[in-house]
């Protein structure tokens, strides 16, 4: 191809002046644009609407936090308990060879106490399993998953102490009461 042929002619280029101008003659503003502005003029004589005020906040009430000379929930719990006599620690284990008594298969939470009866100057207290069957329960009795032997029994309730393991390989006592159901 020769090199004449890559280059536009003299002739060509007269014509490109043309062609710009026709391209301009269409951008003009026109009906479109009219159109436009019409739509714009309806919609700036609306009337303004009403714009919502703003809500009110109540005011902040900063935190004061009032349990730091307390224990921190990271830290192990004391698995030692001291004696009443001040010796020192005592030892807190469960006797797991002693025979399990029939409420030690239940939870704590699902037994209920039902009555309270004297029978010989002893009192006993009344006790529902989650099966509906009845159980007496004395004073030194065993009930509950975690070792609870009862301590005291009164018309309105169990209290018991429970032996749980202290996650330390340990074991601690927590005390428990098993409410009168209405």
């Amino acid at each position: 191809m020769p090199v004449d042929d890559l280059f536009p002619t003299r002739r060509a280029m007269a014509g490109l002046p043309l062609v710009l101008s026709a391209l301009l003659v269409g951008c003009s503003p026109g009906s479109e644009t009219a159109e436009l502005r019409q739509r714009l003029g309806a919609i700036a004589e609306q009337p303004a609407g009403e714009i919502e005020p703003l809500p009110e906040f109540e005011p902040y009430e900063a935190f004061t936090y009032s349990a730091a000379s307390m224990r921190s929930p990271f830290e192990l719990p004391h698995a030692m308990a001291d004696d009443e006599d001040g010796e020192g620690p005592r030892m807190v284990q469960p006797d797991l060879t002693r025979n399990r008594e029939p409420l030690e298969a239940f939870s704590i939470n699902t037994l209920e106490m039902v009555g309270m009866i004297r029978q010989r100057g002893r009192i006993m207290a009344l006790v529902r399993d989650t099966s509906g069957q009845v159980h007496r329960v004395s004073r030194g009795s065993y009930m509950g998953r975690n070792h609870g032997q009862v301590d005291t029994i009164t018309e309105e309730r169990i209290e018991l102490t429970e032996i749980v393991p202290a996650g330390d390989g340990g074991w601690v006592e927590r005390p428990r009461t098993v409410e009168l159901s209405q």
